[in-house]
Order: C-alpha cells, then structure tokens, then sequence
C-alpha cells in the first residue's frame, strides 16, 4: 500500500490560483513540533490545528500550513508542494534535496553520534573498520566514513537504533542525540560526532517575487523573535558618582538610557544584556554599586 503522504501519490494542494501565499510544511508530530508551532505563534501568526488536519490557513497572514513527517519535508519543498519548511538539519542533509537552508532557528539542538558499547576502548575512528554500524542516517554516515576513509558495513534501520549492539545486529550505531541519556541506558557512549544539528527554516529555490516577499516578511519576524530570546531588558538604580564606571559595563543596543531619579544623586539605567553574558554583567554591575536591579523579558526585539 502507497504512502498516502508519499509526494508520488500525493498531488499538491491547491492554492486557489494565488501566487500571494507561502505555503509552510511543519512537522505533524514529535520534538520539533511544540517549537515550530510556537515560533509562528511568537511570530504573530494565527494558526488553527485540529486533529489530523493536514493543512490550515491563517487569518493575518498570507500563509498556509501543512503538518507532514519530517522525513518527507525536503521533498515537499524540492516539489514546491511547500515554498518553505521547519525541518532539523539532520533531515536536510540525509535526505539531500534541491533546497536551501534560509535560516537556523535555535531549537531542536542535537547531534548525530557514533556510539559503541560502553566497556569498548576506543582509541580513534580506525576502531570503526570494518564494523558494523546501525543508523537511520545511512547517507550522512556513508559521508562520514569516507572522509575519514574508513570501510564499514551500514545496517539502515527505522527506529530503536540503540538496541542493535544489544541483540547482536552491530557493533556501533549513529544515532541523534541530546542528552545522551538514551546511549546511557542502553549500554553505550558517544565516541565521534558526524553533525551537529537544529531546526532550520529551508525554502524551494525556484519562488515567484511575491513568495519571497512574503518569506522576507516572515524572516523579519523570526529574527525579531529570536533577538528578544537571546536579550533581557535591564533596569537598575545608580548613584551619579558610580554612573560612567556602570555605563561602560552596559554597552546596550547603541548606548543605555538614563534618566534621573526624584532623589539627588541618583539615576535609573535602562540597557539591553544578551543571554550569554547575563550572570557575568549582573555580577560586576553589583560590584560596580548598581541597586534595585529589575530584568524583564523582551516580547519582540527590532533592530
């Protein structure tokens, strides 16, 4: 029996003759769902998902949204069945389509590991020769050993991966990991990493003028989204003698705003601190003799 998401029995859905919507394919199901779906949502765009439904279309913007397998996502675009697609660049790349990757979105992070038995020396890749390897990446890993030269045996199967050394189907696996509990329980650990990997944005590359205005539009947001994700807005209470040495640890946007407080020889300062330097500022800030530090969540960030 066919598919019935198979792009080869499947015709693509119709726009109603419009050239003026971006048609979206997102996983139905899984660890990249609840993130893709609230990434439109913080995007301002309204969706409605019901059960099963493999299409929806959107009130305020010019968008329609199907829920697919993620396998399937590339190829859906490759044929324009979707002008762009929310997929983890493990998929891109294993599957191999004509499209390209527009934008990394920042979640779904893993990667794509060799793992062996947890009791194996493991000196260097040279321990992979002629092994046998269990993966559902069969492409990746193929590049994988050839740039390292190696010849292995690649067992693809779908599913259960970590059990293949277990009950004597491989000697290794390559699998996708994130926390590495999964391997832990299983026996085994990680020895080489094939791909880092995380959602991506990926679009047909044959899009009329009015699809790429829409999906400009549409980057425009994500990016604003994301900024705000990465910043925290920061207030704090500075005395005006503490005030230059207290400026030059908060560089902001272009420069902080202060404005001065009722009670002499203070001012209220207002900046922006990305994520990765957050608890080191706020530390030296306090040093510095900040007070009454207040940090708010930022909803939108445009630059």
């Amino acid at each position: 029996m066919k598919n019935p998401m198979s792009t080869k029995a499947y015709a693509p859905l119709a726009s109603n003759g419009k050239e003026d919507i971006l048609k979206i394919a997102i996983q139905k199901s899984g660890r990249l769902y609840d993130d893709s779906v609230k990434l439109l949502k913080d995007c301002g765009i309204d969706l409605k998902n019901g059960v099963n439904k493999l299409k929806t279309e959107c009130d305020n913007f010019p968008m329609e949204i199907y829920f697919l397998r993620d396998d399937d996502i590339p190829q859906y675009v490759e044929d324009a069945v979707a002008h762009v697609g929310i997929v983890g660049e493990n998929v891109v790349h294993e599957k191999n389509k004509q499209v390209d990757i527009v934008e990394a979105l920042g979640f779904g992070k893993c990667r794509l590991s060799i793992a062996i038995g947890r009791n194996e020396k493991y000196d260097s890749e040279t321990f992979l020769q002629n092994k046998r390897i269990a993966t559902t990446y069969p492409h990746l890993v193929t590049q994988f050993l050839e740039k390292k030269k190696i010849k292995a045996e690649i067992h693809e199967i779908s599913g259960s991966v970590e059990i293949a050394p277990g009950i004597g189907l491989a000697d290794a696996i390559a699998d996708l990991v994130s926390s590495g509990s999964t391997l832990f329980m299983n026996g085994l650990k990680e020895v080489e990493t094939v791909l880092e990997s995380q959602a991506t944005l990926i679009k047909n590359r044959h899009l009329e003028p009015s699809q790429v205005k829409i999906l400009d539009k549409f980057l425009f947001r994500i990016r604003a989204v994301r900024k705000a994700r990465n910043n925290k807005y920061i207030l704090l209470n500075a005395p005006n003698d503490k005030l230059q040495d207290i400026i030059r640890l908060l560089p902001g946007m272009k420069s902080p705003t202060v404005l001065p407080l009722a009670e002499a020889g203070w001012s209220s300062v207002h900046s922006v601190l990305n994520e990765n330097d957050f608890w080191d500022i706020i530390e030296r800030l306090k040093e510095a003799g900040a007070q009454g530090i207040l940090v708010v969540p930022i909803e939108k960030m445009i630059i």
